[in-house]
């Protein structure tokens, strides 16, 4: 099984993908991570594009490969970003589940972002701005859309175990 997570940053993605994966035991491959070791490395000066992705899909296929379940956590902004890793499941011949996590209250999603801090040493959170200014396209197949308004990670998880 394959759960692929995306929504804007401060929806609860890496909050519910953390508890989902202790829940059912579950390898969670989370882009930010991924990302800021890429850097510490300074292998790659700069940009990174898609480097953390590219390292995340392939991490994610293998271990697919392996019948592990596997978790991706990423914004996942584009549908080039969703088809890849769609795309890895399959070739791995894992059960793809997307899923879309938003927070359709603005002062609530506007919060979450501006109290929130980072469990992962040296990466530095987008603010509010860069945020809602994130070029995060619409999604364009049928995939799942869990709104965090309101409701706790444990919540969601029970939400998302049910549709397993």
């Amino acid at each position: 099984m394959f759960i692929v997570l995306g929504g804007l940053p401060g929806t609860g993605k890496s909050t519910i993908a953390r508890t989902l994966a202790r829940e059912v035991g579950a390898l969670w491959l989370r882009v930010d991570s991924i990302e800021q070791g890429i850097r510490e490395s300074r292998v790659v000066l700069g940009s990174l594009d898609d480097a953390g992705y590219r390292a995340a899909y392939a991490i994610a296929e293998d271990n697919l490969r392996l019948g592990l379940t596997v978790i991706g956590d990423s914004v996942n902004p584009w549908m080039m970003t969703r088809n890849a890793w769609r795309d890895a499941g399959l070739r791995a011949g894992a059960r793809v589940m997307e899923i879309e996590i938003i927070c359709s209250d603005a002062q609530e999603h506007r919060r979450r972002v501006e109290t929130r801090s980072s469990d992962v040493p040296g990466l530095t959170l987008p603010d509010w701005e860069e945020t809602i200014g994130r070029d995060y396209h619409r999604w364009n197949r049928e995939h799942v859309v869990i709104d965090t308004a309101g409701r706790s990670a444990p919540e969601c998880v029970t939400l998302i175990r049910s549709l397993l």
